[in-house]
């Protein structure tokens, strides 16, 4: 008996054992991390070998396509852990700008090798990109250094695999890094792979685990069955595979009692898919903690929004140029100035500008506390004086009721209060309940096929989204959302097309080549009610915008713009296209103006 039960203990003893030995020989997130970055120093090593025997550009391209695939395994670690570094490794083939220093780099990775070899490739060609494979292994180098010493901690971990959803969404399906080869979709799926493999390293037993797994093969198997970049149906890929990801991903979160990460960012921790309601956090966006957002700083900025007594002669507010009827514009091609005269550019929409860093069309503010300063102490536009304002609501009773409620601190109206409550207000301005919002929150009933086959060409073929990401749909940079970028486009001066428009936008300001007629990308949200449209208010209608787009831009109608960003190649789109497109930039009118 005494013997039967120390072969039981002894077998009982082993087994936790091997377990314990099974945990430790278990890689970690950090040491799989390293085997793909190696792998993906082979295929670029073979890419290279390719390149140097001049193989034929068939094989090239393989490679390229091959190459991208491992890249698409680490990209949620590079790009959240060490992102200045994955910039120049699947980035936009096109200068980097640091504006502040009034200095460029120029681009490198996938995206610049992807335009030497597509849609052909030659020997011509063979020097440059050997040069930028060159690059990319030293750029793999510096990413295996780094992780190396970096700790990887498991709500890092789980940050960054929300975020690469979040990428899938924004950017991943809409061809933003395969502009020209368009090989997005089977990277989506690829990308998607990498979620349950990590999350087990933290708990392999677990079923969100395992419900992961399967969400995600079968996301990849949707991806690989339906692989035409034109034809994907990105409506039903978001809600029928990527939002219930996301939402497991938080399911996973909750199980295993990992905190949220502590970071100043628009997107709340607390959100479970891209498309909450409340996904969106303004104060990502403000100067420092006083000037966070209340609703009672809204309410005061309301009243001052609406005060005449703000301009020079107490016969303008700002409602007068942003009316709350047209979301917040004014329906005029320009407005007109104080002295008469039409002032050079279009009245913007402030629905949803606080979920931006870069205001005006030039961008000149990053902010709208000085956003409304620049506004009300224009002498074409307000001509007021914030001193004389400041003098005039310390003097006002109810002002200073409603400034003691708002900034309960101090003890009487300060001046930069005042800008800070009338931004406060436009910060109030994020609705999010278009029709577009209710279909991705699940009401498959409130879009038409032809409004789901805009959104579709909307975020493929006809290339919109990747200028305007979801769902902001304005020049705000996915998934941090913490850039808001310009675009040149080679806008018309007038409806005809004959001649380019002459304003140099932010050029005005940072004299860089790169930045002539460069302009901020404005959100599409609202597009339907805000016209007419682009910075001169050259275009009436969304038809004509879509078929400005449809025929290249600028240089599609044969203007000189060297530096266009937006592609000059038509699109392509036909007349059924283009109308299924304008009717999906109606659903995403907010209720208030339905």
């Amino acid at each position: 008996m005494k013997l039967k039960y120390f072969t039981f203990l002894f077998i009982l003893l082993s087994f936790f054992s091997s377990c314990k030995e099974s945990e430790a020989s278990k890689p970690t997130v950090k040491q799989e991390l390293l085997v793909d970055l190696s792998k993906l120093s082979n295929e670029i090593t073979q890419f290279q070998k390719l390149v140097k025997s001049n193989s034929s550009a068939k094989e090239i391209v393989e490679q390229f396509k091959k190459s991208r695939l491992v890249y698409k395994k680490v990209e949620w670690a590079v790009e959240y852990f060490i992102p200045e570094t994955a910039r120049f490794m699947n980035g936009p083939a096109l200068d980097e700008m640091e504006l502040e220093e009034n200095r460029s780099f120029e681009p490198h990775g996938f995206q610049v090798m992807e335009e030497m070899i597509y849609p052909e490739y030659n020997l011509e060609s063979k020097e440059d990109l050997t040069r930028e494979l060159n690059i990319f292994q030293s750029n793999i180098k510096q990413l295996q250094s780094t992780f190396e010493v970096i700790t990887i901690s498991d709500d890092y971990v789980l940050d960054a695999m929300q975020q690469n959803v979040f990428r899938v969404i924004a950017l991943g399906i809409t061809g933003f890094d395969s502009p020209i080869l368009q090989s997005s979709i089977p990277e989506a799926g690829q990308s998607l792979i990498s979620i349950p493999e990590t999350l087990e390293k933290i708990n392999l037993s677990s079923k969100s685990v395992s419900e992961l797994r399967e969400l995600t093969k079968s996301a990849q198997k949707y991806c690989t069955e339906n692989n035409n970049f034109n034809a994907f149906n990105r409506a039903v890929f978001i809600t029928e595979y990527l939002n219930p990801i996301s939402k497991k991903l938080k399911t996973f979160q909750k199980e295993e009692n990992i905190k949220n990460v502590k970071k100043s960012s628009p997107l709340k921790p607390t959100i479970e898919t891209l498309f909450d309601k409340d996904a969106f956090d303004v104060n990502a966006f403000v100067l420092s903690k006083e000037y966070n957002f209340t609703k009672e700083k809204a309410l005061l900025g309301e009243k001052l929004f609406y005060d005449t007594s703000l301009s020079k002669n107490n016969d303008r507010s700002c409602a007068t140029c942003h009316n709350p009827e047209k979301a917040f514009t004014d329906g005029l091609k320009t407005n007109v100035s104080l002295t008469g005269m039409n002032l050079p550019r279009n009245t913007p929409t402030l629905a949803y500008a606080s979920l931006q860093n870069a205001q005006f069309w030039d961008m000149r503010q990053l902010d709208l506390e000085k956003q409304s300063v620049d506004v009300i102490q224009n002498k074409d536009e307000m001509h007021g004086s914030m001193e004389n304002i400041h003098t005039k609501i310390q003097l006002d009773k109810d002002y200073v009721k409603l400034f003691k409620k708002a900034y309960p601190k101090t003890a009487k109206p300060e001046a930069w209060q005042i800008q800070n409550a009338i931004a406060s207000y436009v910060r109030s301005l994020n609705s999010f309940d278009s029709r577009f919002d209710e279909y991705m929150r699940g009401n498959k009933k409130i879009l038409n096929n032809q409004e789901i086959e805009g959104m579709n060409l909307f975020m493929g073929k006809a290339k919109c989204a990747t200028c305007h990401f979801t769902p902001l749909f304005n020049g705000t940079v996915p998934p941090s959302y913490s850039k808001t970028e310009h675009e040149v486009i080679g806008t018309p001066n007038e409806p005809s097309g004959k001649s380019l428009s002459p304003d140099k936008g932010r050029y005005i300001y940072n004299q860089m080549p790169q930045l002539v007629g460069a302009f901020k990308t404005p959100t599409v949200r609202n597009a339907a009610v805000t016209a007419p449209y682009m910075h001169n208010g050259v275009f009436k209608t969304l038809e004509e915008v879509v078929s400005f787009y449809n025929k290249g831009g600028g240089q599609g109608l044969g203007y000189e713009v060297e530096n266009q960003t937006l592609p000059f190649d038509k699109l392509n789109l036909t007349v059924k296209e283009e109308k299924a497109l304008v009717a999906f930039m109606k659903t995403l009118t907010d209720k208030k103006y339905q």
